[in-house]
């Protein structure tokens, strides 16, 4: 995985709730075992209509948002349990999603692969999402390290919460193997004690 540390960047406005992984990836998609090529078919069924033609009332196809940073509405990622859901995201260019609330098996596969889950308080995300209405290129500042989310242009911030284990794992590009390997030396210190 890709290391996070910080990241300033414009942000894509979805302000909607209840957005369940079958929205976020159609089941149909899930033919693929690998993690590649899932973007292509993010939100798949709101970007294009039955013709495949894309639908410029949907945000991702209004070239006035851009960014790394998906602010969502509550309890996105609800529904199934599919992985595919946080890799197409990623796979989209999305390294952040911002919600009120997250499903919890969507929040570990997106920790899981390399996808940042911020979660605010309901007033901080309204703030975000008249931020960008008013200034569509206003940037959302994101540091894990201090686990701080900032509106740049207003300076208004909020911190949020991380497991410990998935920042580390987050801060460092590691996933579970990965981590795994990078303490093999106290691993083997601690057999030897035993």
């Amino acid at each position: 995985m890709e290391k996070f540390q910080k990241l300033s960047t414009t942000a894509v406005p979805l302000p909607m709730e209840n957005v369940d992984t079958d929205q976020i990836i159609p089941a149909r998609f899930l033919k693929a075992t690998t993690r590649e090529g899932f973007g292509d078919n993010l939100f798949r069924d709101w970007r294009f209509d039955n013709n495949g033609q894309a639908n410029s009332n949907f945000v991702l196809n209004n070239p006035t948002y851009t960014g790394q940073v998906l602010v969502a509405g509550k309890n996105f990622g609800c529904g199934s349990s599919r992985e595919h859901a946080a890799w197409a995201l990623y796979d989209y260019g999305f390294r952040v999603v911002v919600s009120s609330f997250f499903a919890d098996i969507f929040k570990g596969n997106a920790l899981n692969n390399g996808l940042l889950p911020v979660q605010v308080s309901e007033n901080f995300l309204h703030k975000i999402f008249e931020s960008i209405e008013e200034n569509p290129n206003i940037e959302i500042e994101v540091d894990l390290e201090n686990q701080e989310i900032k509106i740049s242009e207003t300076n208004i911030a909020e911190s949020f919460d991380i497991h410990p284990y998935k920042k580390t794992c987050l801060l460092n590009g590691y996933d579970d193997i990965d981590y795994l390997l990078s303490i093999k030396t106290e691993i083997q210190e601690y057999e030897q004690r035993i």
